[in-house]
């Protein structure tokens, strides 16, 4: 049976499949987004959301949800041998800043932040076709030709590309044998969504810290009445996850019988592994999310690192589509790959602490360091020094508009445009507008003014320069009045069109 075709492919409706989705939607770009399994995954599994994927989650239109559905860390309460307990924080509280408005991750089920997802999707007109599975593919100098098994039988869809995002185990990954080197951690754990009694909902509940035989954590998941119970189990054999499997392991492990489960609503034990695919993409084929790299799940790394590859990869595929130079697409694994690397190195590290009873988390797991300097999209003027610079995440700053309202710059990055900052140049100076690209001029002659001297602070800017914010929120280039040519072809090769004309 044909299919019909589209732009995109999208294998896997996770964490990754859905932000690419939702990025391609919002684009204007087709796409299909398919899922073998025949209903949404219901598990709490990647529960932490950074602060620098609220920031992704901002622009996408969906932060404000997740933080009403979840909530904060709640405070870690330590049992000791006598019943008695020590509290501390997971993760310090630190207040907001103007550069940084979030610095505090938040605690949502993943099967919760998918949903908030998939209700977005629908808003831009997508969704995700469950029950549908990838049977096998074959790709040409023009596209990517798909077979897929429907619960109407088999069909056939043509391509311009297909991204795998369909996990760990992905179908795609194998099927274009690209290498998926890493080690097994020799750690093997349980974690199940259940209903309990025996514990309050105030606390983050953890007993024998630092002994892998006996550790157990019962952590409440906002949004919901349930708990996620954690607990290092043998490296074989088989694991009870039903709720009298389970209130025996808690028991033994707390020493308490008044914690009893009542229900069980997703249980499993699994074998933590750190892998890192080869390659990120062969031809038109790409592979992002636990298709590319996979995560202890020690700091929150692993659903937040695949969220933002989507992010990356998004508006890249929407630019080559709409007839930038094809090779802008390489540029996905040369900025995302390594980040995939050094976050595997992070979680690794949190996992090694964690056998010794250490889980307290700080910046290091926020992802807001996390840049692209060496990119070929990072262009500056090879003297400059100091402030930001090109492919670093580009800081929020709180400005006033010229009307004397306030306004903040990620409300003006918000969108799948290109930003060109001109700070305190001339009102007549510099480029024109041009489609895909939001011109803003902060200064005393500009449409924003820097009062609180916020966006001088986060960006170490000279005055008469122009700044250009990818549509992911990097900074792609910094240039200098004299160095617009630069800038034009900067723009240029990523398809912002042809050469800038000047006002005159």
């Amino acid at each position: 049976m044909e299919g019909g075709t589209t732009q995109v492919l999208i294998v896997g409706a996770g964490a990754a499949g859905l932000t690419l989705g939702i990025d391609l939607a919002r684009r204007g770009v087709s796409f299909r987004l398919v899922e073998k399994l025949p209903e949404p995954f219901h598990g709490s599994r990647g529960k932490g959301i950074q602060p620098r994927s609220q920031e992704i989650f901002e622009d996408l239109g969906v932060l404000d949800r997740l933080v009403a559905i979840g909530g904060e860390y709640p405070p870690q309460r330590e049992y000791r041998a006598d019943g008695s307990y020590e509290e501390s924080f997971v993760v310090e509280p630190v207040a907001p800043t103007p550069d940084e408005p979030y610095h505090i991750p938040l605690l949502v089920p993943q099967f919760l932040t998918e949903r908030v997802l998939r209700e977005r999707l629908a808003e831009l007109g997508g969704a995700v076709e469950y029950g549908v599975e990838l049977l096998g593919f074959e790709q040409d100098a023009d596209g990517v030709t798909a077979r897929l098994a429907t619960a109407e039988g088999e069909e056939t869809v043509r391509a311009r590309l297909l991204v795998g995002t369909d996990g760990g185990r992905s179908f795609v990954r194998r099927s274009l044998v690209i290498a998926f080197p890493g080690r097994t951690l020799a750690v093997r754990a349980v974690v199940a969504d259940v209903t309990l009694t025996g514990v309050g909902r105030d606390a983050w509940h953890r007993w024998n810290e630092g002994d892998m035989a006996r550790q157990m954590s019962l952590c409440p998941l906002p949004g919901t009445a349930m708990f996620q119970v954690q607990a290092p189990v043998p490296l074989e054999g088989d694991v009870d996850v039903s709720a009298e499997g389970l209130t025996r392991m808690i028991q033994e492990r707390t020493g308490r019988s008044d914690i009893v489960v009542q229900s069980v609503s997703w249980g499993s034990a699994y074998s933590m592994n750190a892998r890192l695919a080869d390659r990120y993409r062969n031809g038109r084929i790409f592979l992002a999310g636990d298709a590319a790299h996979t995560h202890p799940p020690t700091g929150g790394q692993g659903l937040n690192t695949s969220v933002q590859d989507a992010y990356n990869l998004g508006w890249k595929i929407a630019a080559v589509l709409g007839g930038a130079p094809p090779d802008l697409l390489d540029t996905y694994e040369e900025e995302r790959r390594p980040v995939a690397a050094q976050m595997l190195g992070l979680a690794t590290r949190l996992l090694d602490a964690a056998k010794e009873g250490i889980i307290r988390r700080g910046r290091e797991v926020h992802q807001l360091d996390i840049g692209y300097p060496g990119s070929r999209l990072a262009v500056e003027a090879p003297e400059r020094s100091g402030g930001i610079l090109a492919g670093d995440r580009a800081p929020d700053a709180s400005l006033t508009g010229a009307a004397g309202q306030p306004v903040r710059l990620f409300q003006l990055l918000t969108g799948p445009h290109w930003t060109l900052v001109g700070y305190d140049t001339a009102r007549d100076a510099g480029p024109a507008a041009a489609k895909g690209v939001r011109v803003v001029r902060i200064g005393a002659d500009g449409d924003l003014r820097d009062d609180a001297g916020h966006f001088a602070a986060a960006y170490g800017l000279k005055r008469g320069s122009w700044m250009l914010i990818r549509p992911d929120g990097y900074v792609g280039a910094i240039v200098e009045a004299g160095e617009m040519d630069a800038l034009d072809s900067y723009r240029n090769d990523v398809g912002l069109g042809a050469r800038a004309v000047r006002r005159q």
